[in-house]
């Protein structure tokens, strides 16, 4: 789920890639219809409304509208299943984090360091951001 930049709307997406949208949350695509290699588990959208990421589990990345496509784990093997995506409050980048901490970072998002090959108590289940939290 992701929310409008306003607040007064939101994103829904399935595990299939299918993309709803409700109040003013305009729809720009999905996945939903085309085979995937693993189900998608997050979303994020652009500063602006007009775009939002998709992430398979697999680390597989899905932009549409606005949202410019700076990389993905697809394809790469992993060490644990990605859970979630956040995007910078710019727009030109994006984190994904993996269900044993570990952090990966694609276009402006800076690595801050991840909890990967650490011991926790319990699998990490998602990631946000907000716009304090990065340097610029």
């Amino acid at each position: 789920m992701a929310a409008t930049p306003d607040g007064k709307g939101y994103w829904l997406v399935a595990s299939d890639g299918g993309v709803f949208s409700f109040g003013d949350a305009t729809y720009h695509g999905s996945m939903g219809g085309t085979r995937l290699n693993a189900p998608v588990v997050g979303m994020a959208a652009t500063p602006d409304g007009k775009g939002y990421w998709l992430v398979a589990s697999d680390g597989g990345v899905f932009s549409f509208g606005d949202a410019s496509y700076h990389g993905s784990m697809g394809g790469t093997r992993l060490n644990a299943p990605v859970v979630g995506i956040a995007a910078t409050p710019d727009g030109t980048g994006y984190w994904l984090a993996a269900s044993d901490g570990g952090v990966f970072s694609f276009g402006t998002a800076p690595f801050e360091g991840s909890m990967g090959g650490a011991p926790l108590n319990a699998p990490v289940v998602g990631i946000a951001t907000f716009a304090s939290s990065v340097p610029g």
